[in-house]
């Protein structure tokens, strides 16, 4: 642990979707002194993402679907095109990657490389996040996806050069996403 935080309090604000804390904690400053703060954090659990490439054709799987929070906030439709992703709900990444993949996209998996860890919003929200990547083919394909249950998730088959052009032209907004076809496109130049 930190010496320089000490916890003093946790109080749960909301537990309706995921838990939303309010935090006290004593933060020791450079100079010596303790300052009382406190801080509001939401926690939806960790989760993984997936970009799949198809190296033969130079294409991607996206997704596409609604979310209402980029809605709210100027999105005029709150549709988002995004990679694969979903929550661990305490599997592995690896294993809830594959999970994930097969249920939004339809394709099934047996291998992904795992290309980083991150904390997306760390100002206010503790999920990290596992990146991934893998290959897919039309041999992959298992059934046409489109998520479980509740969800409604539009998959798209894009050329990579398109997607990243996408990035510029802001139909591509997602954090996730971005980097990841970033990653891949690096990888490219660096194996040229």
């Amino acid at each position: 642990m930190n010496e320089h935080i000490r916890l003093r309090e946790q109080q749960i604000l909301s537990n309706n979707w995921y838990t939303l804390r309010k935090v006290t904690y004593d933060y020791q400053r450079k100079n010596g002194t303790w300052e009382t703060q406190s801080r509001e954090a939401y926690d939806r659990g960790n989760g993984a993402t997936i970009l799949l490439h198809n190296p033969a054709a130079d294409t991607v799987i996206l997704t596409r679907q609604f979310r209402l929070p980029t809605f709210v906030n100027g999105n005029p439709t709150g549709m988002l095109i995004e990679t694969c992703a979903g929550l661990l709900d305490d599997e592995h990444p690896d294993d809830a990657i594959l999970r994930e993949t097969e249920e939004e996209t339809g394709y099934r998996l047996t291998a992904v490389q795992k290309v980083m860890e991150a904390y997306m919003s760390p100002g206010s929200v503790t999920e990290r996040l596992f990146f991934y990547l893998a290959e897919y083919s039309p041999a992959t394909e298992h059934r046409g996806g489109g998520g479980i249950e509740e969800e409604e998730i539009e998959v798209l088959e894009l050329p990579l050069p398109q997607a990243l052009g996408m990035i510029a032209t802001g139909e591509i907004q997602d954090g996730k996403t971005i980097m990841l076809l970033q990653h891949l496109r690096l990888q490219q130049l660096h194996a040229l």
